[in-house]
């Protein structure tokens, strides 16, 4: 029945909703502890105690058998033999002209073949190929596709997943749930009705050249479990999900593709290993099987025999011992395993005979069609074995609607594909696949102050020379100086030189292994490429492999001082695994195999973030088209004039979920505002400067909040003053008066700091809260007496370089142009004769304080700023070093004023009236303002930071008036954001 619109567009929000939900669900599974140490029962979407969803297809049940039998009465016997085959097609846009869309039309209208196999191709190409096919046939096509890692094994645009290998090294068995999920909604969207996976062979042979990584484990029982749940998320959404290759094509060192391999084991040995997972899923409803072509002399009566064509392994075994009742399917029988050895009608009929039902990719169809043709009317065949596996291909058919029109609705294609709840499930697994399982000397997670200059070196087995590319680019978010380079098949003796040459200027080399698993090709490092890494790896330079693809490289390359899996080269899984290199991702994978002589199965060691990343919202639970309505405030205030341009960034959980530059750097508007140019912060400075500088020498016992600051200025050793003591400052409850101009008269940093220290009081120290910038002043003198250094040197030597602050400055313009170029103009300053006052500060105490003041003076980028924050948040770790205690930090962002909601040096969300933080902002958040129309906040309850970077007193600081209420929205939208669920 045609749905109507309305129905089409619901059940495509239901599902999307559908996901949304799987998707938090699986964000929350990541938080608890992993396979190896705890049960699934707690885990609703994929029960381990639960048959698959769909598999009762329906093949044995009288009515279906009813009508399929009319069906067949009508069929012939060309016809009956053409629906067994499944032939293989591209989908993309191909001419009528050409002969090989003749040639697929003359097999489907005048052969009758059963069904398709999707090769390479794009979405809409093979939708529209799909819907063209299915038209013409008087049966309706079977269609199917290799789908191993996600529909994006065959279909360009597609959502693309880790492989099966790195999905077990999650420890997540719902992560395999999901992918079988998406994968079957993706296929189902394109008329796709069986998918070719998952490899259930189990990979205990590391030389094994075509398994590898596409196996789940070497654990059988791992395999059973993450198998299963992958084939229960398939067979959810009414799609066929295909174990593969039985018995087992996970113990051999011979690529089928190339010859036939030939395992040795008899009944016992595979009973007790290979055959577990195929049992397993057998025993929860598997509705097909492909076969191996590999050969096993201790299992059948013909030596050198395919198990595709041997029916001691399909009859006797799979069909009679293990109860397989549902569709076999063969291995592509154009590889050489089968055709360097059968012709094609030959080896359709002894797979018949063994027990298979559909024949895949046949070299030469029509030749196999009428070589069957001849054998039934030779009597080697009969019909009636024929109609077994007819009957089986029908009803399949006939159970999934495939008589009713069911053209594939292209218009519905952008709402079912691709979609960022898919994305962000897929980087997620890629993210908790990445196994570390050395790292000598604590090397990860890898500091720029430690190992200042990098060489990031690609090791391929192609001759692109653009391999790696995606790697260097994202360690260069992540670290200033990294030298690249590529040694592949094309690399001469010269280029072998100058990688050794910059190794050896390097502190630190991260070699990417992109020795990939391709079909018919060989999988170890060349000879050249081993001799080049050994000498590396003799060096003193510490080196970190990170294998993306082969996880047995490890094996030749022993010496490195760190080893990390990450399992595949795809740009998705390199961008979710650098970021773990350098502390900005947990690190949580454990590892599935053994790789011998170094690790065995469960190995893994475990690191939690300790720096930041960005990445897209619904990574942390968040909702990116919400973020977006950010840009609306922000247009509409610039617009309105209210600054000329502004950057605005949403952190949560350690991941910059949002971050975008917006205007001009001044109403000229002919230099545009990127994300990471530079801001005078104003009174951010407080915080970020004199506050932090505080907190580290309070950790320290070098200061205390009870000290009184005539302890250090002999000016306070006064009546009124003597009892002054630094808490009294940080709550700006000191009685000096909250303001005074002071430049009009005096122009030098000596003079400007001795009148502040005399400085009548106006109110008695205690007694009430007035906001002061000249407490901090005096603040930032005494940290540098006891730091015995200024506070500009101080903060950067003990917080920002070591941090990665790469942009966070006193006087910024002493860097040179390539900063001055980044910060946007503060005020066109008439009154103190300054000038256009950019790349210096503009507060104008500070400005005459040679720029360095405890209130004002720092420039930062909101990158920076989101590092800062985090360091707060994480209990003072960052980047894997602790810079504060979690008590002191805990003591100062806490409430510690007696007249408001203040913390020690922090604003604090105001529980009355309206708060920048935003009404929607938890009780415990905590940051500061500046006058410059900045803003720093720091929500502790939800592990959320707002940064609000503006210049909105240009060109007069009289502008901008409606500053505080566009921090309030933008704050507020931020944290509506954060998608609510039960």
């Amino acid at each position: 029945m045609t749905k109507t619109p309305q129905e089409t567009a619901y059940n495509t929000r239901s599902k999307c909703r559908h996901l949304l939900f799987l998707f938090l669900f699986a964000i929350t599974l990541s938080l608890a502890e992993p396979l190896y140490a705890q049960s699934l029962e707690s885990e609703p979407y994929f029960d381990p105690n639960v048959s698959y969803p769909f598999a009762d297809l329906g093949i044995n049940s009288v009515s279906n058998r009813l009508s399929v039998d009319s069906l067949m009465n009508t069929l012939s016997l060309e016809q009956k033999i053409g629906q067994l085959f499944v032939v293989p097609a591209y989908g993309r846009f191909t001419s009528e002209d050409e002969d090989r869309f003749k040639n697929l039309m003359d097999l489907v209208k005048d052969h009758h073949i059963g069904g398709i196999i999707f090769m390479n191709g794009d979405i809409y190409g093979q939708a529209t190929l799909t819907n063209k096919l299915q038209r013409i046939t008087d049966l309706p096509l079977w269609i199917t596709q290799d789908m191993e890692y996600g529909a994006a094994m065959r279909v360009n645009g597609t959502t693309r997943f880790t492989p099966a290998m790195g999905i077990a090294a999650t420890g997540n068995p719902n992560n395999a749930y999901l992918v079988g999920k998406i994968t079957a909604i993706e296929a189902k969207a394109l008329g796709v009705n069986q998918v070719f996976a998952p490899v259930l062979d189990v990979n205990n042979n590391p030389d094994n050249p075509v398994i590898n990584v596409r196996s789940f484990s070497a654990d059988p029982n791992m395999v059973s479990t993450f198998g299963n749940a992958f084939i229960a998320g398939v067979e959810s959404e009414g799609v066929v999900s295909t174990a593969k290759h039985f018995p087992g094509h996970g113990d051999t060192d011979i690529d089928s593709h190339l010859d036939l391999p030939i395992v040795n084991h008899d009944y016992d040995r595979l009973d007790s290993l290979e055959f577990i997972p195929f049992k397993s899923a057998i025993d929860k409803g598997l509705s097909s099987i492909m076969s191996a072509h590999i050969a096993y002399p201790n299992l059948s009566e013909e030596t050198g025999l395919p198990a595709t064509l041997d029916k001691t392994i399909l009859n006797e075994i799979l069909i009679d011992s293990l109860n397989f009742e549902g569709i076999i399917i063969t291995d592509g029988l154009e590889m050489n395993g089968i055709a360097s050895k059968y012709s094609p009608g030959s080896a359709v009929v002894q797979a018949l005979e063994a027990g298979a039902d559909i024949m895949l990719i046949s070299p030469d169809v029509k030749t196999a069609i009428h070589e069957v043709e001849k054998a039934v009317e030779a009597g080697i065949l009969t019909e009636e074995r024929l109609d077994v596996s007819v009957r089986k291909i029908l009803n399949l058919k006939k159970k999934h609607q495939l008589f009713d029109a069911n053209d594939v609705k292209l218009e519905e294609l952008p709402t079912l594909i691709d979609r960022v709840e898919y994305e962000a499930i897929a980087e997620k697994i890629a993210r908790e696949s990445v196994t570390l399982l050395k790292n000598r000397n604590n090397i990860l997670p890898i500091q720029a102050s430690k190992y200042p200059k990098i060489m990031v070196l690609a090791v391929s087995d192609d001759e692109s020379g653009s391999t790696g590319t995606p790697l260097v680019r994202y360690v260069r978010d992540h670290h200033p100086d990294v030298k690249f380079r590529v040694f592949d098949k094309r690399s001469s003796a010269e280029e072998k030189g100058r990688i050794l040459r910059d190794a050896r200027n390097s502190d630190l080399v991260i070699i990417g292994s992109f020795i990939a698993l391709r079909s018919q090709q060989p999988i170890q490092l060349e000879k050249k490429q081993l001799q080049l890494l050994w000498q590396i790896q003799n060096m003193k330079q510490p080196t970190v492999l990170v294998s993306f693809g082969n996880p047995y490289v490890l094996k030749d390359l022993k010496k490195s001082s760190v080893h990390v899996l990450s399992w595949s080269n795809h740009y998705t899984q390199i961008q979710q695994t650098v970021p773990a290199l350098f502390g900005a991702a947990d690190i949580q994978g454990k590892l599935p195999i053994d790789i011998p002589g170094l690790y065995k199965i469960g190995d893994g060691i475990q690191i939690k973030q300790s720096s930041i990343r960005s990445d897209r919202a619904e990574s942390v639970g968040m909702s990116s088209d919400s973020l977006r309505r950010i840009n609306y405030v922000m247009e509409k205030a610039i617009q309105d004039s209210v600054f000329p341009g502004g950057i605005v960034a949403v952190m949560k959980d350690g991941v910059i979920t949002y971050q975008k530059g917006f205007g001009y750097h001044d109403y000229e508007k002919t230099k545009p505002v990127k994300f990471n140019d530079v801001y005078d912060v104003a009174s951010i400075t407080k915080v970020m400067a004199t506050t932090t500088a505080t907190m580290k020498l309070v950790d320290e016992g070098k200061l205390s909040l009870d000290d009184k600051l005539s302890k250090y200025i002999p000016e306070f050793d006064t009546d009124d003053k003597r009892d002054i003591a630094i808490r009294d400052v940080l709550l700006h409850q000191t009685g000096l008066p909250p303001f005074k101009v002071y430049v009009d008269k005096l122009k030098t940093r000596k003079e400007i700091i001795e009148a502040i220290k005399n400085e009548p009081l106006e109110y008695e120290t205690g007694s009430k809260y007035v906001y002061s910038d000249l407490g901090m002043i005096l603040l930032a003198e005494v940290i540098s007496e006891v730091a015995g250094s200024r506070i500009d040197r101080y903060v950067r030597k003990e917080f920002y370089f070591p941090m990665g602050l790469y942009s966070s400055f006193y006087n910024p313009a002493a860097m040179g142009r390539w900063m001055v170029n980044r910060i946007p103009p503060t005020e066109i300053d008439e009154v103190y004769g300054r000038g256009l006052v950019q790349a210096k500060v503009h507060d104008e105490r500070a400005y005459f304080m040679d720029g360095i003041a405890g209130h004002a003076g720092l420039f930062s980028s909101a990158r920076d700023m989101a590092k800062y924050a985090f360091m707060l948040l994480n209990d003072g770790i960052y980047g894997g070093n602790q810079y504060l205690t979690k008590e002191t930090i805990d003591l100062f962002t806490s409430k510690q004023s007696t007249f408001n909601d203040r913390g020690l040096g922090f604003d604090r969300k105001s529980s009355y009236g309206l708060s920048t933080a935003g009404q929607l902002a938890s009780n415990d958040t905590f940051g500061h303002l500046g006058f410059t129309g900045t803003s720093l906040w720091i929500d502790r309850e939800k592990n959320l930071t707002v940064i609000v970077l503006t210049n909105r007193t240009y060109p007069k600081r009289t502008f901008g008036k409606k500053i505080s209420q566009i921090r309030a929205e933008i704050a507020d939208l931020a944290q509506s954001a954060i998608i609510e669920y039960n």
